[in-house]
């Protein structure tokens, strides 16, 4: 089985902050409490083979990785959703999606290194590990 992250860095983020995500994802992985959704395994792959310059095939294996946990697909009743969050919320749209997917996945927190820690979003408690 694959660890959900990788062997080497893929980002650039301060080694405490990788050190911080990797613990995270593990944590998850092993009690089987995480969820993802499909917007942040796009983002992912998106962001590993653009900005970073990951092979595709390497990072498409993280992608897999994920697969431990549970996933959320993004429907077109969520898209709408995360447009009225991220309205409402003065946030960008891809928050405001990720937020409507935490929250129908029934999750009560999402970790987050793009928005405040605290805030609380569609009952949905925000927590920023980087904070």
């Amino acid at each position: 089985m694959h660890h959900p992250h990788p062997q080497k860095p893929v980002d650039s983020a301060s080694r405490k902050q990788r050190t911080m995500a990797i613990d995270l994802i593990d944590k998850h992985a092993r009690a089987r409490a995480g969820v993802i959704s499909t917007q942040v395994l796009q983002e992912f792959f998106s962001a590993a083979t653009r900005k970073l310059g990951i092979p595709a095939l390497e990072a498409k294996q993280h992608v897999r990785d994920f697969r431990q946990f549970d996933v959320v697909q993004v429907t077109l009743s969520m898209i709408e959703d995360g447009i009225d969050c991220s309205i409402l919320n003065q946030i960008s749209f891809w928050d405001g999606l990720v937020i409507c997917a935490t929250a129908i996945a029934g999750c009560s927190e999402m970790l987050s290194g793009n928005l405040s820690d605290g805030q609380t979003i569609l009952g949905v408690i925000i927590s920023n590990p980087f904070d």
